[in-house]
């Protein structure tokens, strides 16, 4: 059995004695129970990794029906209140909306088997539509500072205030549900791409706050207080976009999270028979963790008994890091010329 495998078996089996009927359950896991096929035998789970991509699908899915029923609404004000700040608003966040199409087709393309051409997958799909959200919050900003400098050039009147504000509050509400969601299941599954994709929402909520500030200034006859508001706004719009932008770059350049480095190596030092931690290297492919590291056995250690402490790192390995889905641990003989040795006794993947 592979280490793969037994993650899959030890992470997706159920627990003995498990009664629908009798265990209390919110009504809603009821509903989710009644309508998804599932089965107690571990051979009929889905794989954690798919699943994973179907949890980010099904988030993309959610944050599409909120921000379109938003969208409606405040289309539905901007009709008859004839404001241009609600407009570019109720434009922004279906724009938001929209950027779930390339984090979806990312997930669907990530759930696609590993090729001799591709061979770690298409995992790097969600890194590539990273980059085009962050290109949307960018684009947001210029967006939200031009509008504000133009107001500021050329004031306007904006009629039925209570509903442009109502409409105002209702977009932030939106955009911040949706961001929560968004930002909790990407650091879930460990989707950068799906933060990034919640930190734009979030962005698109504070424009939203502008709108209401604003028709709050106008209504107590501040009529530069909507394209002031607008500018700090666009600010704060900055902020957010450095620490979606870091995140995206620090995927694109392997970087993980020092903690998970230390578990591993505090896993490696557990390990039976483990005499020394060598090096150790994880890299994400697309929200899967992957993990290479060379462990110091015995020197009298036979190939096969290397190679036993080595699987044995490796399955402590799959079940001790979150969303570690392979590893590759080298066994290398202990002693004083371990650091020269570049050849390793076992290796098992």
């Amino acid at each position: 059995m592979t280490a793969e495998q037994g993650h899959a078996h030890t992470q997706d089996t159920a627990p003995p004695d498990h009664h629908h009927d009798h265990e209390p359950k919110r009504w809603w896991r009821r509903i989710g129970h009644a309508v998804t096929p599932h089965s107690h035998d571990a051979t009929d789970k889905v794989d954690p990794a798919m699943e994973a991509s179907r949890e980010g699908i099904r988030a993309l899915w959610i944050s599409l029906a909120v921000l379109g029923a938003t969208s409606v609404l405040q289309a539905v004000v901007v009709v008859f209140s004839q404001s241009v700040a609600l407009l570019g608003d109720t434009l922004h966040n279906v724009a938001d909306a929209l950027t779930a199409v390339p984090l979806g087709i990312a997930f669907v393309i990530g759930r696609r088997v590993a090729t001799r051409r591709y061979t770690y997958g298409y995992g790097r799909a969600e890194d590539l539509a990273g980059i085009v959200i962050v290109l949307c919050v960018a684009a947001s900003c210029v967006l939200a500072g031009y509008e504000a400098v133009q107001r500021l050039r050329h004031p306007a009147d904006v009629r039925h205030l209570g509903y442009v504000a109502a409409a105002g509050l209702i977009g932030f509400l939106g955009n911040e549900v949706v961001a929560r969601h968004r930002i909790a299941v990407g650091r879930r599954i460990g989707s950068a791409a799906l933060v990034a994709d919640g930190l734009h929402a979030r962005t698109d909520g504070f424009t939203s706050l502008a709108v209401l500030a604003g028709a709050g200034g106008v209504a107590i006859g501040w009529r530069w207080a909507d394209p002031v508001v607008g500018l700090l706004i666009t600010v704060a719009i900055l902020f957010v976009l450095k620490d979606a932008a870091r995140e995206v770059y620090r995927r694109l350049m392997d970087a993980v999270d020092p903690q998970l480095v230390d578990r591993v190596e505090s896993t490696l030092r557990d390990t039976p028979e483990v005499r020394e931690v060598g090096e150790v290297r994880l890299r994400w492919i697309g929200h899967q963790l992957r993990a290479e590291c060379q462990i110091a056995v015995a020197a009298t250690a036979t190939v096969v008994q290397a190679h036993a402490i080595a699987h044995d790192a490796e399955h402590r390995l799959i079940h001790a890091v979150p969303r570690l889905t392979a590893a590759a641990v080298h066994a290398e003989p202990d002693g004083p010329d371990r650091a020269a040795h570049h050849e390793p006794v076992a290796a098992h993947r």
